[in-house]
């Protein structure tokens, strides 16, 4: 498959907002069921065991006017709320069976209880997470609260959910992890090849597809990749990080590519990315399950933090791994795990003498300039310091 087919694919599967592609999976076999959940993570595993299709949904982008969703928040709230409100008000998510709501922040919170309101009919749930990481006591609640998922799933398709069907589901996203993770220690060593306005796309369709298709489709766009030489640039070489929740529109990683920067690592849809080992496939899955979110996953603003010396330690641990030259932190506006951990990370980077720059965006960021011209002076500033 030619790479430009991939990406137009990619890109295609981005841009529907009517979610076509859940659609045609749900009319294949009549009776299918798709289940909705927000940004950052959510054990999809379940989902999967439960024969039907997790879909992420984050937000309406730049793509849709919130005219209905501004009724539902006030102005200085982010705006991928606003948007998912919009999207569910016109009928967009109609397709959807059910939503999962993460622990992010309070706004992700009071949505999923606003969703109960305004869609009585569907499945609603927030799905919270530990914030103690001993397994007899934040593993214990965290399979709790797995296992309330598990039972939801299994009384809306008429039969339980099994370990095996568990053990099976776990088996096929660690595969999918294995292959995005390939992706990614591919484009540190050669982001001139991997474009981060690619990588970002093929990342994006696996929120609407299986995960035994996306798996594919990682790995085929890999192969395309290596296979078309592609001019390498003097870039400067930098982490991306931030935007763990509201994603930033697709100008905007353009932007900063076309400004002189090589994006090596990021915190784009970490839900492909949560649990950095694979997760045993024998035992009880959701002790599994369990242990993998306390003791490997990646570290994140809406995450608790055991021990306040660690703040920052997996964004150092990314520079390094990445062979990266700085950081940019790109947030949205108003994202308070985001912004108020923003200068405990800025200051351990200081410590360790790594350059930084920092902006705001919101998913519907129009003018882009002002952004280039920022990311394109600090490329250049890493540049002019290297060389000293």
């Amino acid at each position: 498959m030619k790479l430009t087919d991939i990406v137009a694919r990619c890109a295609q599967l981005f841009e529907d907002l009517d979610f076509n592609a859940v659609k045609q999976w749900k009319a294949a076999t009549p009776g299918r069921k798709a289940i909705g959940y927000m940004p950052i993570y959510v054990p999809r595993e379940i989902i999967h065991a439960a024969d039907m299709l997790p879909v992420g949904i984050f937000g309406g982008g730049d793509q849709i006017e919130v005219i209905q969703g501004d009724a539902y928040y006030q102005s200085y709230i982010c705006r991928i709320p606003r948007s998912t409100v919009e999207l569910g008000l016109t009928g967009r998510l109609d397709c959807l069976d059910g939503m999962l709501f993460p622990s992010i922040c309070d706004v992700i919170r009071n949505l999923s209880g606003m969703w109960q309101i305004m869609f009585k009919d569907k499945y609603v749930r927030y799905v919270d997470v530990p914030q103690n990481y001993d397994d007899s006591i934040g593993g214990e609640f965290y399979m709790h609260e797995m296992q309330q998922v598990r039972d939801d799933l299994a009384k809306l398709r008429g039969k339980p959910i099994s370990d095996d069907e568990l053990r099976a589901s776990i088996a096929v996203y660690n595969d999918n992890r294995a292959a995005v993770a390939e992706l990614y220690a591919y484009r540190a060593q050669a982001p001139w090849q991997a474009p981060t306005s690619e990588v970002y796309l093929v990342l994006r369709a696996g929120l609407v597809l299986p995960a035994e298709e996306h798996t594919l489709l990682v790995r085929d766009y890999l192969a395309a990749a290596k296979a078309q030489e592609r001019p390498r640039k003097d870039n400067a070489r930098v982490v991306l990080t931030g935007a763990f929740c509201e994603q930033p529109p697709l100008s905007l990683i353009k932007s900063i590519e076309m400004a002189g920067c090589y994006v090596v690592d990021d915190d784009f849809v970490l839900v492909s990315r949560w649990l950095r080992e694979p997760v045993p496939t024998d035992g009880d899955p959701l002790q599994a399950l369990a242990r993998a979110f306390l003791h490997h996953s990646v570290q994140s603003s809406p995450k608790y933090d055991e021990r306040r010396e660690d703040k920052g330690t997996f964004l150092l641990h990314q520079v390094k791994m990445r062979g990266a030259e700085g950081v940019i932190f790109a947030a949205p506006s108003f994202c308070d795990p985001a912004l108020l951990e923003r200068p405990m990370l800025q200051e351990v980077l200081a410590k360790h003498k790594v350059p930084y720059t920092a902006f705001k965006y919101a998913e519907n960021t129009g003018q882009m300039a002002p952004i280039r011209e920022q990311a394109g002076t600090f490329a250049d500033s890493i540049k002019l310091w290297s060389a000293a």
